[in-house]
């Protein structure tokens, strides 16, 4: 069985700031640390249930957050940037399926350590298909296009919720409550380890015995609504074929797939910033 994990850094154990997240600086150089053993947590899970090859996928602002020398020699690495397939870079390679690790509530969601979409400073909402989505959304549908289930989740109580969500069977491993955008309530790194192996192990056995999540699906051809965050940034945008200005903020585009669709977004966030 091959596995894909993609690891985001903001839904990992104890982050609460924008400084333990931002490459530089010296919590950042700490929390790669933790990063790190979150995902050797459910590598370890996952080889525990009997997964043969594992890729993870840095999934975090330049992709190079994750430690490579600290990292389970077991698994293979995908880090760097750009990548065809960004945070879950390696999808389109038989995998099949999908573990998402650190990862956060989409922007404007309450109680939610860091929430966001793809990029705190320019995007505000995305629609596929009038589903309102966050990164988990986004990034589970194009796993769904090559029909590769996400099983587990790891981050705070609102991804959590917006996963189960999206998300019909998944499993997910709470490792804060969060209060507030910059405040939670946080397990120990040891402990939360513990539980994102004891969760990897269990979502794992159950994929094998044909309990395991559902694969989200988007309908094709896929629209893509995207909401910025300021007119200029939609200014931007809206020179690119195929990009409807639908008001101040917002724009419109189709594409042919969840692929396709994947790669306009990431073009539209990147001119928009």
């Amino acid at each position: 069985m091959k596995l894909l994990i993609s690891v985001d850094m903001e839904g990992i154990s104890g982050v609460v700031n924008w400084e333990q997240v931002k490459p530089g600086t010296s919590e950042w150089q700490r929390f790669r640390r933790i990063m790190t053993e979150d995902v050797n947590a459910a590598i370890g899970g996952a080889m525990d249930a009997g997964v043969n090859e594992i890729l993870v996928s840095d999934g975090h602002w330049n992709s190079d957050n994750i430690m490579i020398d600290l990292l389970d020699s077991r698994a293979r690495f995908n880090c760097g940037k750009p990548s065809p397939f960004a945070m879950i870079q390696g999808v389109d390679q038989q995998v099949d399926a999908a573990f998402f690790i650190g990862f956060h509530a989409r922007a404007g969601t309450q109680t939610a350590v860091l929430d966001h979409t793809w990029s705190n400073a320019t995007i505000a909402n995305v629609w596929l298909n009038d589903l309102l989505v966050g990164e988990t959304g986004i990034n589970a549908a194009v796993c769904g296009f090559f029909d590769v289930p996400v099983l587990l989740l790891s981050g705070d109580q609102s991804v959590a919720r917006e996963a189960k969500d999206l998300i019909p069977g998944i499993h997910t491993v709470i490792v804060k409550e969060a209060t507030g955008r910059f405040a939670a309530n946080c397990l120990h790194p040891k402990e939360v380890q513990s539980l994102i192996r004891e969760g990897a192990k269990f979502a794992i056995q159950s994929y094998q015995n044909g309990q395991g999540s559902q694969v989200l699906k988007i309908k094709q051809p896929v629209e893509v609504k995207v909401e910025f965050k300021s007119t200029e940034m939609a200014d931007r945008t809206q020179i690119i074929p195929g990009i409807q200005r639908l008001s101040g903020k917002e724009i419109i585009f189709t594409s042919e797939d969840m692929p396709t669709a994947y790669q306009m977004f990431r073009t539209v966030a990147g001119l928009a910033g």
